[in-house]
């Protein structure tokens, strides 16, 4: 089961779409059970959260700061426990893509991915992730 934990600075943005979809998104990765941290945030908080982070004194659309989730690659023990992947958090008046698409996003950096370094594969799988599964 993947477990979301959603703390919400912004009451206004509905905050279940992005869970689903956080959940959605993990479950076609084949993540069986996770807990994922979900942040939204306003311009100040963000861009005092990029200046620390990146040294970038700017509101960014999201960041990701990664826990358990690059290790999934080397496969988790079994009898462990659930991994933490890290949190996600997002800027709805930074963003210029849907929030799904930050959510899915910030994801795919959980797990250690980094479309600014890889060759297009992150934003590719991206892409894919978004697109609804057809149905049976």
């Amino acid at each position: 089961m993947i477990e979301v934990e959603v703390q919400s600075e912004l009451p206004e943005v509905e905050t279940p779409p992005l869970v689903e979809c956080l959940r959605r998104t993990a479950e076609r990765l084949e993540i069986g059970e996770a807990t994922i941290g979900l942040m939204v945030v306003g311009p100040e908080r963000m861009r005092a959260l990029n200046a620390e982070h990146r040294a970038i004194d700017k509101a960014t659309d999201v960041l990701s700061f990664p826990l358990d989730g690059p290790d999934l690659a080397d496969g988790w023990p079994e009898d462990g426990p659930p991994p933490e992947l890290g949190d996600v958090i997002i800027c709805p008046a930074a963003a210029e893509d849907p929030l799904e698409t930050l959510v899915v996003h910030g994801l795919l950096h959980l797990l250690g991915y980094d479309h600014e370094t890889d060759e297009g594969q992150m934003l590719a799988l991206q892409d894919e992730l978004l697109v609804e599964p057809a149905g049976p």
